[in-house]
């Protein structure tokens, strides 16, 4: 079944789940079974036993933008193309314009910038799916 977080205390470890009909299930971390803790409104997949929720999980968006986001970094990184696809706008400006005016500035400061796309080129290469749409989609972290 589809449905989302409405609530999670994470004191308690428990929360409120709504399906598509607007039916509540609770849930514990012992039925969670992502990686991170759940967040409210965020989509999930659950299945539910017995009228009890059984398990759940959080649902990666749409098509996995991984694969433009490796090549973009090994070819274009530099300049920040990586960013700006994956929606870090600031964060792909301050790559381009540090990259361009390095050049001003004898060339270090757009040679730490590739080094930094060449790290992010490896960290992106090295994350499965579901790790990469994790942290860099759904929990938007913009640097490694």
């Amino acid at each position: 079944m589809k449905g989302s977080v409405l609530e999670f205390n994470i004191g308690s470890k428990e929360g409120i789940i709504s399906d598509e009909d607007g039916c509540h299930y609770t849930f514990n971390m012992n039925q969670w079974m992502h990686k991170s803790v759940p967040r409210v409104g965020s989509k999930i997949n659950f299945t539910i036993k017995s009228g009890m929720l059984a398990s759940a999980t959080m649902v990666t968006v749409g098509k996995s933008k991984k694969t433009g986001a490796v090549l973009l970094s090994f070819f274009f990184g530099a300049v920040g193309a990586h960013k700006f696809y994956l929606g870090y706008n600031k964060e792909g400006l301050c790559m381009l314009v540090l990259f361009v005016f390095g050049y001003f500035l004898l060339g270090l400061p757009s040679t730490v910038i590739a080094i930094i796309a060449l790290v992010e080129f490896v960290i992106y290469l090295c994350k499965s799916e579901v790790e990469f749409e994790q942290d860099y989609v759904l929990e938007n972290r913009p640097w490694f």
